[in-house]
């Protein structure tokens, strides 16, 4: 009779022993992934800091006094190195992208067509446009506001998007600086980008790819500073 309850204690030893067991295996696999996450935070911190730092080196490249160094705007790639860091940084002058403030509906539904949009939805892009030039609406502000109008789909502004801007103040892209899908859409000649000027504001997009493959990437809007004394630049738009 004295066996039973030396039997019962050994099973309650037991289960305590393996829910112990268990809350450390949790306790360890919680640790470890706080762990993993620290430090993809700090090497991700890491990229950010970078790939602005590529943004700096953009802006100094197009502000590089002579013209055989001098950076283009016309979004060819530019691959460097910033401490065992890959940098990819694309530079593009707005006066090679449609103004949606100045630009006329029916060049805006030439582009969307062109990217792959039916002519219902451009008919009803170029149409929203309009109206936005005879009423009383204030300009764009955003190119995000282009996601509530009528056509639009999220695949489709993601196509578009590069190819706009509130910036330029012209009423038909530089065909120096635009894309070919730009050219193409709307009929404009080829020119050489070299030793055309590529204006004040420029859109810097700047990837940087870690050792251990973490990346971050940076696309931004910048005007350039034309005094000597000031900041080189200033952000008009930024996004990660």
């Amino acid at each position: 009779m004295k066996r039973r309850p030396q039997g019962i204690a050994l099973l309650l030893v037991i289960w305590l022993l393996a829910m112990v067991s268990l809350m450390l295996g949790g306790l360890l696999t919680v640790v470890g992934q706080e762990l993993r996450l620290s430090l993809w935070q700090r090497e991700h911190t890491r990229a950010i800091w970078a790939a602005e730092g590529g943004m700096a080196l953009a802006v100094r490249g197009l502000r590089e006094p002579s013209p055989a160094r001098r950076w283009i705007a016309d979004g060819r790639l530019n691959a460097l190195d910033l401490d065992g860091t890959r940098l990819q940084i694309r530079v593009r002058s707005e006066r090679g992208k449609l103004d949606l403030n100045t630009a006329s509906g029916s060049d805006l539904a030439r582009v969307v067509v062109q990217l792959g949009a039916t002519r219902e939805q451009a008919q009803a892009l170029a149409a929203t446009l309009e109206q936005r030039r005879t009423g009383i609406d204030k300009p764009i502000r955003a190119l995000e506001e282009l996601c509530s109008w009528p056509g639009m789909s999220a695949a489709l502004f993601a196509e578009l998007a590069p190819e706009l801007t509130l910036w330029s103040g012209l009423a038909r892209p530089e065909p120096a600086f635009a894309s070919p899908a730009l050219r193409q859409a709307l009929g404009l000649a080829y020119a050489r980008a070299e030793g055309s000027d590529p204006g004040p504001i420029l859109s810097i997009q700047s990837t940087a790819i870690a050792q251990g493959g973490i990346s971050a990437a940076i696309d931004s809007t910048v005007l350039l500073s034309i005094e000597q004394n000031s900041r080189p630049f200033r952000v008009l738009r930024y996004s990660e």
